[in-house]
């Protein structure tokens, strides 16, 4: 699945990130926040199709 692949790269590129705005780093801490943001994001819309899978098996309701 396409959205689970940017998701995982999203949270792979927020490593350094994350680890320098931990050191202190305020602009690291910004870019991290940001990418919190898309994380979020890219995981509602895996979430969103992993659903809408179930939902065109019919294997339940939303």
């Amino acid at each position: 699945m396409e959205a689970y692949e940017r998701l995982k790269q999203l949270v792979v590129s927020a490593e350094d990130d994350v680890k320098k705005a931990e050191g202190g780093n305020k602009a690291a801490g910004t870019r991290a926040r940001q990418l919190m943001q898309d994380i979020k994001n890219a995981a509602q819309e895996v979430r969103q199709k992993v659903l809408d899978m179930r939902v065109k098996e019919g294997g339940g309701t939303q």
